[in-house]
């Protein structure tokens, strides 16, 4: 399985980002995709998710600022970024899990300036 981030960058506080993670099957063959981030000196932690029946799970600290999409077709899943904030600022990593095999892409960097 391969997860391929795209579009990550540099953006000031305020502004708007959007990733993407190709994924090299079908995406419903997963039980989650999603994003996580690691910031710097922290552990990875959740993003969002979205389960195979489309119930969507995000963390505390986005609300309400970012959207997961995914796209079966495409076999894409994406990362809309509002109102991005400093604290932002971080690796994005994809993220896929089939039972209990998990899978992650190389992570793309976010950078948000103040």
């Amino acid at each position: 399985v391969q997860l391929v981030e795209s579009g990550g960058g540099l953006v000031q506080a305020g502004e708007s980002l959007g990733l993407s993670c190709a994924v090299s099957e079908n995406i419903f063959n997963f039980n989650y995709v999603g994003w996580y981030r690691r910031t710097p000196g922290n552990q990875r932690e959740l993003v969002a998710t979205i389960n195979v029946g489309g119930v969507t799970n995000y963390a505390d600290s986005i609300e309400d600022r970012f959207t997961i999409i995914r796209d079966g077709h495409a076999r894409t899943v994406y990362l809309q970024m509002n109102n991005l904030k400093s604290e932002d600022t971080a690796v994005y990593y994809c993220y896929a899990r089939r039972a209990r095999s998990e899978f992650w892409g190389q992570g793309t960097q976010v950078t948000v300036s103040s």
